[in-house]
Order: structure tokens, then sequence, then C-alpha cells
């Protein structure tokens, strides 16, 4: 994300970044079944790897509580984002990163801190980072170098710190309500290392470099995405970014509309709505095309205002709704449902984190928060 001479970003699985696009022309509004067909015919066309159609969700039985997320300096409730630590330099490898968003007395916007918590049961959670500029910490996101990047919504900004929670540097406009936030570096010796927010306030994805080899400049390269205005828990927008090494692609979830997407070849995204997302969120025009464009990979029931997602080791995502039952959605890069499991069947709002671990389809387990009583769970086989 920031340091510039970390490794390159381990994110294991690929994402569908293939697109019918042409100059500003739009994406059909059902692409997940030309994907699908797209990869029985040729497995190896542009972007597409071949579905991996294993459900992992579905192996998942168990539910661990691992720890409260609770501040221990001054008590910030309400878990917005869950990261976990790729490489031990300070902090270690496979520890939880969680983004407080509401105070002590559980007022939404108010949170300012960010904790680490121990990936297994009984684990108390360590105080990170504490900042006004933290206001409302919606996101949080850990580089390869375990610098942190926080996402104060309340103060319009994202926040690096270094792997000891010292302030690096703050990132503003055009970040205006940052929502989400996603490390992503390219492959090759002399690549960019790029950061991807979200921003709830003006639909758009900000997409900049931090070293001498991409464009440093906070860019919106994408607009257009639907926000509700809302305030507090019921805030909806681009969210849950999920950044796929190869094929260099993005997933953002529209709460909103009701839709995953996929941007291709993410980090060339270079000038201001280079993809604009249409009314609806199904269809998008690209400035470029045959550069960088956006697909639909699913849209519609069962998602219902999803905000956090996760990218499994196999390629597939999991995606939580805040509505309907706080249901956790797991599909393929070619918009298959493959899995529905609901973690919490209240109807008040409660997951608005989730994370991955493992290698393979047979050790992967999932880690959530949920905000009715503040705590990182763990779903095991």
């Amino acid at each position: 994300m920031f340091s510039k001479n970390r490794a390159t970003l381990l994110v294991a699985g690929a994402l569908l970044a293939t697109s019918a696009c042409g100059g500003n022309n739009t994406v059909p509004s059902s692409p997940g079944a030309m994907n699908a067909a797209l990869q029985l015919s040729n497995p190896q066309a542009v972007g597409v790897e071949p579905a991996d159609n294993t459900s992992i969700l579905k192996r998942l039985k168990k539910d661990v509580t691992v720890g409260s997320t609770v501040d221990p300096l001054n008590g910030d409730t309400g878990p917005h984002a869950l990261n976990i630590v790729r490489a031990t330099y300070i902090l270690k490898k496979g520890q939880l990163v969680v983004c407080n968003f509401a105070d002590k007395a559980g007022a939404p916007g108010k949170g300012t801190t960010i904790d680490v918590l121990d990936p297994k049961p009984g684990s108390k959670p360590v105080r990170f980072a504490q900042n006004k500029n933290l206001l409302a910490c919606t996101g949080d996101d850990v580089s390869i170098g375990n610098d942190v990047a926080g996402a104060g919504l309340g103060k319009h900004d994202v926040i690096e710190f270094t792997p000891h929670g010292k302030v690096i540097k703050s990132y503003g406009p055009p970040i205006e309500s940052p929502f989400s936030d996603a490390d992503a570096s390219n492959p090759g010796l002399y690549a960019a290392d790029y950061t991807f927010v979200s921003d709830a306030r003006t639909g758009s994805i900000i997409d900049f470099s931090i070293n001498n080899y991409g464009h440093p400049n906070e860019i919106a390269g994408v607009g257009g995405f639907a926000v509700n205005g809302a305030k507090g828990w019921g805030i909806l927008g681009p969210s849950g970014l999920q950044y796929a090494k190869k094929p260099d692609s993005l997933y953002v979830v529209d709460g909103v509309d009701n839709t995953v997407v996929a941007i291709s070849h993410a980090s060339n995204l270079l000038v201001t709505n280079e993809i604009v997302v249409q009314p609806g969120g199904k269809t998008f025009k690209c400035k470029h095309p045959k550069t960088t464009c956006a697909t639909l990979v699913y849209s519609g029931a069962p998602l219902d205002a999803p905000v956090a997602a996760t990218l499994l080791p196999n390629g597939n995502l999991i995606v939580a709704n805040t509505h309907g039952g706080n249901k956790l959605v797991e599909l393929t890069p070619a918009g298959t449902v493959l899995a529905v499991k609901a973690v919490d069947k209240s109807a008040t709002p409660h997951v608005f984190g989730l994370a991955s671990a493992g290698t393979s389809d047979t050790n992967t387990v999932v880690y959530y928060t949920t905000t009715e009583n503040n705590t990182v769970h763990v779903l095991e086989p």
C-alpha cells in the first residue's frame, strides 16, 4: 500500500476482468451468463480464469467468537472494517485489524480508533492508533509492509500509519467521505504501489500510488456509483473493495443498487471518470475501454444492502448484507450464487467487516465483525 520498499502484494485468487466494452459503450446488464459461457469456451480468454464452483461458505459449520473489538483505552465500539496482517513486522502475521465507527456510548460516527486482535478465541484488543481525523472510522487496510491506512469518513481523510501506529501522511481531496479502502500493488520490479478508496458522498473510486512509478495524486478514476446520503449505520455507497493482483482487478460492492462490479486493469485508471457507472448500477461508460472498463458481476437478490466483502483464496467472493438478517452471500466471479448463510437473524444491521484466510478450499476460514456485541467471529469447518 504505502511502503516504498515492501514486497509485491500477496493476494490469493483471481478476479474476472473481462468486459464487453466499446468506446463509450455500455456493458450488457447480464454479464454473469456471458462470462460463464466465455469461461467454458475459452478459459484463457482475456482476464478470465476457470471458475471454482466449490462453496467455501457451505463448509463452514462452526461459528466461534474470537474476541471483543472494544478499544481498551477509550471504549470505542462499532467495528466497521476488518483486515488481516499478511507478514510479521511489528504487527504479526494473521493478526486482525479492526476499525471502530462508534464511541463508548455506541454513538455512530464518533469512533476514532483502530485496534488489533490475535486470531484465536479469547483474544483481547490492543490499541493500534487513535486520531481525531479517524472520526467515523469506516475502513482499515494493511500493506505487506504493515503500514495501515485508516478511512475517517467524518473528517474526510485517509490516514497512513507506520506499523507502530504513527502518522505518516493524510490523503484528502478528492476524497470526501472515505467508506472503504484497499491495498494493491502491480506485479513487476518497478510497479506502482496503489491504494483504492471508495467514497460514500461522491460515489467515486479514488486511486493513487505512493511511489515514483505511478500517479501519486489522488484521481477519481471511477464515478457514478449510487449513494443514499444516510447517516450512521444506514450509510450505503460503493464499498467492500477487494483487489485481485491477477489480473489487476478490483471488486466494488454497491449497497444502494445491490450489485457487485469488477473493474478491469484497475491500476491503469489514470484520468477522472475514466469509467462512469450509469444509473441503476448495471451498465458503464468507459473512456478507454481497451485499457480499463467495468463489468457487472451480479445484481439483485439475495444481495440486500451489502457493505462488506472478502476475496477467497479460490477467487470467489463473499459479500455481507446489512439488511435481511445479516446474510453472507458467496459468489463466483462469473456471477453464480454458491451459498447464502445467515450469521445474525436480527433486522438490525450488524455485519460491516469481513476477511478470509487460508490457501485452499479445505483450510479457508472467514472472519466477520458484529456490532451487536462488538466482537469478531470466525467461521470454521
